[in-house]
């Protein structure tokens, strides 16, 4: 397998900008790209938040921070990936909206390039049909806060080769993470088990049967969480539970993967969770 010295970042969200600071930290060079321009330095001010936490934590020297931010450049054009030799997808948790992505970068990047998907929950075999290149194709799944958690979900589609399949295991362990290989299958291990949870706290909280705080309180002492369900879901995005949900019971089929419609009302309102101010909670 050929060398990865130059990572594409697609989507400069969340997920895409603390993928960006992974990799950097990591000593790659990043391009993180983002078609909506007022994203890019709200971004790179994350990154900077972020950085700089570990230098006051004496995790990183000041001279470290610099060199990281200094790896990563900003770009509001897809054609950015035509020097990447890895692609990594993080825009919105849209089927169509991935399939189109990535038949574009198959047009874009280097024919040799691997293209990975954060997605958490559609299928890799889908995207990797789009390209030429469906053997290069691959998911990559960092878990929120992507520079803290170890986690990462590689997931082979039908299609993905036992070549590109080991040098993403390969490279997640490079970068300081626990990588888990994982089959093609809607919401592969954490969400299929992690977002139902959710959903079911969301149908407690709407039947009445506890508070939201007594739900997570619940959770958090009683299963021993770091935090309660409902406060999981402010910092996952309800927008992007609903949009798990919705995969999960279109694919499998069954009732029990139902959205709840508390849900469904919150992100018809715009109620986000933490990147909007406001979900089952209220943020500043």
């Amino acid at each position: 397998m050929f060398s990865i010295t130059h990572v594409a970042v697609i989507g400069a969200g969340t997920m895409g900008s603390g993928i960006a600071q992974v990799f950097a930290q990591a000593g790659y060079a990043v391009s993180l790209i983002d078609v909506v321009r007022e994203q890019l330095p709200r971004a790179m001010a994350s990154i900077e938040r972020g950085t700089k936490r570990l230098v006051e934590k004496g995790q990183l020297g000041q001279a470290e921070q610099e060199a990281i931010l200094g790896r990563i450049v900003t770009a509001s054009s897809v054609e950015e990936v035509r020097q990447a030799r890895l692609v990594v997808e993080a825009i919105i948790e849209d089927a169509e909206a991935k399939v189109r992505l990535f038949a574009t970068l198959d047009q874009l990047a280097p024919a040799e390039a691997i293209l990975a998907s954060n997605t958490s929950s559609v299928s890799i075999t889908r995207l990797a049909a789009a390209t030429r290149r469906p053997e290069r194709v691959v998911g990559m799944h960092f878990i929120n806060p992507a520079p803290v958690m170890r986690l990462v979900e590689v997931i082979r589609g039908l299609t993905t080769s036992d070549e590109t399949h080991q040098a993403i295991m390969e490279l997640a362990r490079g970068l300081g993470k626990t990588p888990v290989s994982v089959s093609d299958m809607p919401g592969f291990v954490l969400n299929r088990l992690l977002i139902p949870m959710i959903n079911e706290a969301c149908y407690l909280l709407m039947e009445g049967v506890a508070s939201r705080e007594d739900i997570d309180t619940v959770m958090k002492l009683g299963a021993n969480h770091p935090m309660g369900p409902l406060a999981l879901a402010d910092l996952v995005g309800l927008d992007t539970c609903l949009a798990i949900m919705e995969v999960l019971q279109r694919e499998m089929g069954e009732d029990k993967y139902r959205p709840c419609l508390l849900l469904r009302k919150m992100v018809a309102a715009g109620y986000l969770g933490r990147k909007s101010g406001r979900g089952f909670y209220t943020y500043p």
